[in-house]
């Protein structure tokens, strides 16, 4: 999750100087060509073509969706910190939509997790508003809502349907699917007003950099490696850390305020994953 929290640091970076979509389109596009070369040149499995399918609705959902509407509120304003607050909705959305979709079953202790770690985010939430957070327009409060609808249906079509694809060939196709959809959604954010040029300035590079290699390959596919081996609720609740690390990293890149609040949202969210991820005796 420390990886997975840097993702908002890049995206307020990459939105200095670049369109947000047309970034995570090229994003996405330079990770499929580097995971499909890797997948070629070790001859792994390739999916079927049900597996290609599924691959590319969870994709769709779980980086096109998230990732569009993460970049576009922040593109808009919104600060990083408060961006993946409202992400930190998606374990309790998942858990309760995991529970009548997939079967899955949370003990008790584990929905006392749950509720910890979504009253940890709240903490962390208050505090950033009582720092007096800008940004918070009602366009960029509708993207990062969508963007949460993106990464709950995503994991559960992963959780349900992508347990036997092949890992690199199924991210790979992912990446494809997500960054065509986006090259589309760019032109037609360019068409509305929205500014979506890609100036290769030494922010840009390094956000793209780390976006492509520690983001889109290093954190997605343990992400997808968890997904194969727990339960969606169980995965998703390690999000809960994401606020907290990212206003920690905030205070430390932007000098964001980072009161006593907020941490003790980030003990709570801690104390959340781990009453959520224990194992039933």
């Amino acid at each position: 999750m420390v990886l997975w929290s840097t993702g908002f640091i890049a995206a307020r970076y990459a939105t200095n100087d670049s369109g947000p979509l047309i970034f995570l389109a090229t994003r996405f596009a330079l990770a499929a060509v580097i995971l499909g070369g890797v997948a070629l040149a070790s001859g792994m499995a390739r999916p079927s073509r049900r597996q290609l399918g599924a691959a590319t609705v969870a994709g769709l959902g779980l980086h096109a969706l998230y990732l569009g509407g993460v970049f576009l509120a922040i593109s808009w304003g919104m600060p990083s910190g408060v961006s993946a607050l409202i992400a930190g909705l998606h374990p309790v959305i998942t858990a309760v939509a995991a529970r009548g979709l997939l079967g899955e079953r949370l003990r008790p202790i584990q929905w006392v997790g749950v509720a910890l770690g979504f009253a940890g985010v709240i903490a962390v939430v208050v505090d950033r508003l009582a720092a007096g957070a800008r940004g918070m327009s009602f366009g960029a409060i509708v993207a990062s809502l969508l963007g949460v609808v993106g990464i709950c249906a995503g994991t559960l079509v992963q959780r349900r349907s992508g347990g036997s694809t092949p890992l690199v060939w199924g991210t790979c196709a992912q990446y494809v699917a997500s960054a065509a959809a986006l090259m589309i959604a760019a032109a037609v954010h360019s068409s509305l007003g929205g500014h979506e040029g890609l100036r290769f300035t030494h922010s840009t590079v390094f956000a793209l950099a780390w976006s492509v290699f520690v983001m889109s390959i290093a954190a997605i596919l343990i992400m997808l490696w968890l997904l194969k081996r727990e339960a969606a609720a169980r995965v998703s609740s390690l999000f809960f850390l994401t606020p907290a690390l990212s206003t920690v990293e905030g205070a430390i890149l932007f000098g964001e305020r980072m009161g006593a609040l907020a941490l003790v949202g980030l003990v709570a969210a801690l104390g959340g994953v781990a009453l959520t991820l224990r194992q039933a005796r």
